[in-house]
């Protein structure tokens, strides 16, 4: 019997332990930012252990970094954090992305721009959305601090293999519509837990016509359909992308290894979903839940349990009501999810020569130093600016509200985020996910618009 792409690379990584058993996966590539790795460097110390792999693990700042004056950090618990891993990086020679930096910014932007990204490799990191790099063949997932530290005295971790799923999703995306619109759209239908115990592999032909920066949208939320990993065949647009990048040295002798990285003909998958998105619409989210959304043209549902309930109490709204009744205030384009400059770009297209509506505040946040400069050697920012939008320094900023950015309370927010949880933007904020041209559409309109009649 054939085996999946995951089954290959997984297989390839295992040190000891039988299938159905946990496994010690050896680990090529160790990312690490400010938040979740203190800890494990302590247990380290207090254990008096050395980082076994150094040379594989690579830091930087995100989440806490303030976008606007970024060497201007207020809030102590923050400050703390980053000079920490500063110290800790100094101290066991991990290379960083140090503030400021060409390099530095959201991890899971990082990896990919650098060339640490590859095909066919074990990526973890403290970070649930870890899966992202996945869409270049390789197994990468989040991990928690306990797992980092054992990482950082192994380069290995016991993992138990999960089963595979496969979602094959054809057709030719409708103009207007996203790889954003694929991944919410497919949480809507099947939940937030349809994931759970799986490893997805995304295939068929929508996938194959999308950019790396546009799979990696997708993988990137693998982790809301309750999956700790999102993966995708790499293939001649994955090796373009790699191909030159700083760390991608080997380029030539990886490239022959990396095109056996396939899924055979007569592999089998514990599971199948199939996806036309021929016909898709944009997507906008209602709720506090990533499943909790809808097509742009299609009412909110009915409350059919307690949690509907909840969400629409908490976001102020009502069954029956559509995207274009929502009454926003601001909008943020950025995060992991879609803070690349081809998102940036997507945005720029519909926000030139308009102006941002007198009731949004708008922000914009690339995603990576790399991303922000690459935007202004091509003027984006004047674009941007001249529009009323609020052009920041890179980092998590606004997703997360780990920093100086947040949304106010009860106030709506159309976000290209991943996440729309109670607080997750600050206390009382109502987050809205959807892609960046909804978001950009938004932001001139005063409202969420049918973005498929502005993009032509």
């Amino acid at each position: 019997m054939g085996k999946t792409l995951f089954d290959k690379v997984w297989n390839k990584h295992v040190l000891t332990g039988k299938e159905g058993d946990p496994q010690l996966l050896y680990i090529d590539l160790h990312l690490i930012h400010e938040v979740t790795s203190p800890q494990a460097f302590e247990g380290l110390r207090l254990q008096n252990r050395k980082l076994r792999r150094p040379d594989l693990t690579y830091a930087t700042l995100d989440h806490n970094v303030p976008t606007v004056d970024i060497f201007n950090i207020k809030d102590e618990i923050a400050n703390k954090q980053i000079t920490t891993l500063q110290n800790n990086a100094k101290q066991f020679g991990v290379h960083i992305f140090d503030m400021g930096s060409d390099e530095q910014g959201i991890v899971h932007m990082v990896g990919p721009e650098t060339g640490l990204t590859q095909p066919g490799k074990t990526i973890v990191c403290g970070d649930s959305h870890t899966a992202t790099h996945g869409a270049f063949g390789a197994i990468a997932f989040g991990i928690g601090t306990s797992e980092v530290e054992h990482v950082f005295a192994t380069q290995s971790l016991w993992q138990t293999k999960p089963k595979n799923l496969k979602i094959d999703v054809t057709g030719k995306l409708p103009t207007g519509v996203y790889a954003k619109d694929i991944i919410l759209h497919l949480i809507s239908q099947y939940g937030v837990d349809f994931g759970t115990g799986y490893a997805l592999e995304f295939s068929g032909e929508a996938i194959r016509s999308l950019s790396m920066e546009a799979r990696m949208t997708i993988c990137n939320m693998a982790i809301e359909a309750g999956a700790k990993y999102g993966m995708m065949e790499p293939d001649e647009t994955t090796f373009e992308y790699v191909k030159g990048r700083p760390y991608a040295t080997n380029f030539d002798n990886s490239v022959d290894e990396w095109r056996e990285l396939y899924t055979d003909d007569d592999a089998e998958f514990d599971r199948v979903i199939e996806m036309d998105v021929s016909n898709l619409e944009p997507q906008v989210t209602w709720g506090t839940s990533p499943e909790m959304g809808v097509n742009f043209s299609t009412p909110f549902p009915e409350i059919k349990d307690v949690n509907d309930e909840r969400a629409y109490n908490y976001m102020g709204l009502k069954p029956g009501q559509k995207a274009e009744d929502i009454d926003l205030g601001y909008v943020f384009l950025g995060s992991c999810t879609n803070a690349r400059l081809s998102d940036l770009v997507e945005a720029s297209h519909i926000v030139k020569g308009n102006q941002v509506h007198p009731n949004i505040t708008a922000i914009v946040v690339p995603g990576s130093r790399t991303v922000k400069k690459e935007a202004e050697k091509i003027g984006l920012d004047k674009i941007f600016k001249e529009a009323g939008f609020d052009w920041r320094e890179p980092g998590c900023s606004m997703c997360l509200g780990m920093n100086p950015d947040q949304v106010p309370n009860g106030v709506h927010c159309a976000s290209t985020s991943n996440r729309n949880f109670e607080g997750r933007q600050g206390k009382g904020a109502r987050t809205h996910l959807v892609s960046p041209a909804m978001a950009a559409a938004a932001a001139i309109n005063g409202k969420f618009v049918d973005v498929r009649k502005v993009v032509v």
